[in-house]
């Protein structure tokens, strides 16, 4: 179908959602299993534990035996407990990444606790609408010691709904924020599920379509299948194979049959465009290298400009930190969600 589409559904047996447009798909969530720890968003009351100098920060105890790593973490006074929020998934067995800059999202706003000022989205540009935005903001926050940012969502709602966002959130880390000091270690917040994050961050669909079969009916299932396989073809015969491994994920680009000069240069563009999609779909983060296909060194720049486009426009927080000796490109990616060789 031409147009897109936002699709609720299940994949092996958990909540999942999908975006498609013109039938191909564009971004993919599925819920974590029950016993899963909880994922980004999540919001906890730790107990500082021990400090990791070596490393900048202090390990804090959470419930139920889990632990987490306060990057950055100042004086923590002992036995009091600091609210923290899950920033990432962590690798196997290792500690919860957590930072006490707690953020509070819905559709139209975000609030930051303790971290006062109003901010509108760059996006939008239109004068008239930025004012009047901030001072829904600003009403809504009262006196009380928040921040907030109006998100691009928010251009052209009524105030009385920015406001009521605005004013919920509020509420709710004012609640957070009563918790700080105490001496229990707890869960405040739980991690966002699939449909919640779906319906809160992406864009408009000219479709929503939550009915049952919903996934078979718009081919998401098979679409999904096909990221099992680690060849993505690309256009004009070169592809790409991505490979996850314990260290980091490994990408190579190949020109396919296409023997002329340019062809090294053209299939690396074509993998720049692809990749942030691809990295998004299958769920993959951290350490990302890239063996580029051979190409004159004099147009590395060309491609440069091409990747940091293509992440720029990606919703996971990428950066693109160079090339190698070898001549691959490295990539440093936000472990935002849970890779594909988990959903079972």
């Amino acid at each position: 179908m031409k147009g897109s589409a936002l699709v609720l559904g299940q994949l092996g047996g958990r909540a999942a959602a999908a975006f498609l447009v013109d039938g191909q798909l564009d971004d993919l969530l599925v819920d974590a299993p029950e016993d899963a720890p909880p994922g980004p968003g999540a919001v906890f009351l730790g107990l500082p534990d021990r400090p990791m100098k070596g490393q900048g920060g202090v390990m804090l105890r959470l419930t139920d035996g889990m632990t987490g790593f306060l990057r950055g973490a100042q004086a923590l006074r002992p036995g009091a407990g600091v609210v923290v929020q899950v920033t990432g998934h962590a690798e196997g067995s290792k500690a919860l990444p957590l930072t006490d800059r707690v953020v509070l999202k819905g559709r139209l706003a975000v609030v930051t606790p303790g971290a006062p000022g109003v901010n509108v989205s760059r996006t939008l540009w239109d004068g008239a609408e930025r004012d009047r935005l901030e001072a829904a903001g600003r009403a809504a926050l009262g006196t009380r010691d928040h921040g907030v940012i109006l998100r691009s969502a928010a251009e052209g709602a009524p105030d009385e709904a920015v406001a009521g966002e605005v004013a919920m959130l509020a509420d709710l880390a004012d609640r957070l924020g009563a918790e700080a000091g105490a001496r229990m270690a707890a869960l405040l917040l739980d991690a966002p599920g699939a449909w919640d994050v779906a319906l809160r961050d992406w864009p408009v669909a000219d479709l929503v379509d939550e009915a049952p079969g919903a996934f078979d009916r718009h081919g998401v299932t098979d679409l999904v299948a096909a990221l099992r396989s680690p060849r993505v073809g690309l256009p004009g015969g070169a592809s790409i194979v991505i490979e996850p491994t314990t260290a980091l994920v490994a990408v190579d680009v190949n020109t396919g049959g296409d023997t002329s000069p340019a062809a090294g240069l053209k299939a690396n563009i074509a993998a720049a465009r692809a990749l942030p999609r691809q990295l998004r779909l299958r769920g993959l983060g951290g350490q990302v290298v890239v063996d580029m296909a051979p190409m004159a060194k004099k147009d590395r720049h060309i491609l440069d400009q091409s990747l940091k486009a293509a992440f720029r426009a990606c919703p996971v927080e990428t950066a693109v930190l160079g090339w190698t000796a070898l001549g691959h490109v490295e990539l440093q990616r936000k472990r935002e969600r849970r890779p594909l060789d988990v959903w079972g």
